[in-house]
């Protein structure tokens, strides 16, 4: 009898052993230092959405529209969030077998298989999902810029859900998830393509799409609270040191050099900006140079953790004039009512830093190198394709989607919902009560 307990003990023993040393196996490759890290930057992304991105729009928009573009920004979180854990994490960063080079496929939909004990790298899987979560947030919520001011509510929810799965996450997949872009050695560090020529494209076609508001050209519709937008664009800049230094996704040089050349990037852009400006107006705004800065920012985010100081401030310094530029073009060449200027601001800068983001990453000029493994001429050839592929890819899908959301729920506000007001006709609030002196 003793020696039966004892053989059972020792089984017990044994078992537990290597149960903990099986435990500790999974665990021996977990960053602390990198995880705490990313969970940081997690914040600092979803901080961009809300409340940063939210202000700065709501500012830039008319007093009767305010609280219709916090609410979209607001709802699109949630929406996205949810998405997310069903379908897009799985098309974007699961294990598409045979297709793999298209996507991800659907065997992690609802996470299936995610444990606290599963890793990504060298940090827990779930806080690499909730990283990459914040990005697909951000992007259609960038979007709504384009159209702002005169789509239905109803019609934004439904554009973002099929959105954030048919356009952006396979398209995740192709740069960071393996795909075919990735394979070919497509250099995007924290979302050029992926984030911001994916939502110029889509805010363009959406523009286009849906019409201008009434009264553009003709109609000044300048910004309602430059206040609020200059404290939006502040937290968008804090916010960016987590979208492009936590996607080196570990605490190391390369997330220290990305926030480096991510300030260089923005306080070039907005000078560069604000100078353009004061010598053709006389004077500089506080929109022209929290415009710059987030042209700087979306410039060098594809750059970011390929090129060094002196190459970021030659970067900033072109997206601030070249972004500026398309922001005349675009209204006043094209007569495009791009709202918020998402196409010329993001989609522009995106392109811009994509493309030099194959000669800024050379190794005789600071950056890290090449990808591709080729020349510069190569990794220019494959950024430029890449671009191409994006814009072709979410230009095309998002005018279908938009033509099916149309037929389904309707895009457009009605003349009198417009002209009273998007936060009345589809929220039944005022951001602001002055006549009965709520302040």
């Amino acid at each position: 009898m003793r020696k039966k307990q004892w053989l059972t003990g020792l089984g017990l023993g044994g078992f537990l052993m290597f149960a903990s040393l099986d435990a500790l196996a999974d665990t021996a490759t977990l960053n602390q230092a990198g995880t705490a890290w990313v969970l940081t930057a997690t914040a600092l992304v979803l901080f961009m959405t809300l409340p940063g991105l939210a202000l700065f729009y709501g500012g830039l928009v008319r007093t009767r529209n305010v609280l219709s573009i916090l609410m979209q920004c607001f709802s699109i979180a949630c929406l996205v969030s949810v998405v997310w854990f069903v379908f897009s994490y799985s098309v974007a960063f699961g294990d598409g077998g045979s297709a793999q080079a298209v996507w991800g496929g659907l065997g992690k939909m609802f996470l299936l298989g995610v444990s606290p004990a599963s890793l990504t790298g060298e940090i827990p899987e779930t806080v690499f999902i909730m990283f990459q979560m914040t990005f697909a947030i951000i992007t259609p919520a960038l979007i709504i810029g384009g159209f702002a001011e005169r789509v239905r509510f109803s019609a934004v929810l439904l554009f973002s859900l099929m959105w954030v799965v048919i356009v952006y996450a396979p398209l995740c997949h192709w740069v960071w998830g393996g795909g075919w872009l990735a394979k070919m050695g497509f250099m995007d560090f924290a979302g050029g393509a992926v984030v911001h020529i994916n939502a110029g494209i889509a805010a363009l076609v959406a523009a286009v799409v849906i019409g201008h508001r009434r009264g553009f050209p003709k109609t000044a519709m300048m910004p309602h609270n430059m206040t609020m937008v200059f404290t939006g664009a502040s937290m968008l800049w804090v916010g960016w040191f987590g979208f492009n230094g936590g996607s080196a996704v570990a605490a190391n040089g390369s997330a220290g050099m990305a926030i480096l050349v991510t300030h260089l990037g923005a306080a070039a852009g907005s000078l560069a900006w604000m100078t353009m400006e004061w010598v053709r107006h006389g004077k500089p705004s506080i929109l022209g140079i929290v415009t710059g800065m987030v042209a700087g920012l979306g410039t060098i985010t594809p750059a970011s953790g390929f090129v060094g100081p002196s190459a970021a401030l030659l970067i900033g310094l072109a997206a601030g004039w070249v972004c500026y530029w398309f922001t005349q073009f675009v209204k006043q060449k094209l007569k495009i009512d791009d709202s918020l200027d998402v196409s010329p601001v993001h989609g522009v800068g995106g392109i811009l830093g994509t493309v030099l983001t194959g000669v800024f990453a050379a190794p005789a000029l600071g950056g890290t190198g090449f990808a591709s493994g080729g020349t510069m001429l190569h990794q220019v050839a494959v950024q430029t394709l890449g671009v191409i592929a994006t814009l072709a890819w979410s230009g095309i899908l998002t005018f279908i989607i938009l033509k099916a959301v149309d037929a389904m729920v309707g895009l457009r506000a009605e003349r009198d919902q417009e002209t009273e007001g998007l936060d009345l006709a589809f929220h039944d609030e005022k951001g602001y009560n002055l006549e009965t002196g709520n302040f």
